[in-house]
């Protein structure tokens, strides 16, 4: 379960910009997560839950912000969400090789005080 190394990281990061602002609380850490990612939503639910024993993680909140796929289809010029692994344009059929988003793993926001 990878997912728990990376949450891991991500705490330590947030750890270090929050002693960065003086800060000693940290309340809530807000993550996007791509569905391309290749991170497991509730596995990282989880491995929070772990985390959250430590200091100062205890009354922390996580927030996962899921992205969907987003692909783009050169023939009709427009953005589409797949309906499969197969990134076909639903208008034209075409095969899209530009995915626009999904693939996003981001620490977009962190409550201290």
């Amino acid at each position: 379960m990878h997912e728990l190394a990376l949450l891991q990281e991500l705490c330590t990061l947030a750890a270090a910009v929050a002693e960065e602002r003086g800060a000693s609380q940290i309340h809530r850490i807000e993550l996007r997560v791509g569905e391309l990612g290749g991170v497991n939503s509730e596995a990282l639910r989880q491995a929070f839950a772990v985390v959250a024993l430590t200091a100062p993680w205890q009354t922390a909140e996580l927030q996962l912000d899921v992205v969907p796929t987003r692909c783009f289809c050169p023939h009709c010029a427009k953005a589409f969400s797949p309906l499969d692994v197969i990134y076909a344009c639903p208008q034209c059929g075409a095969i899209s090789r530009q995915v626009l988003q999904g693939r996003e793993l981001e620490l977009v926001a962190l409550e201290v005080s």
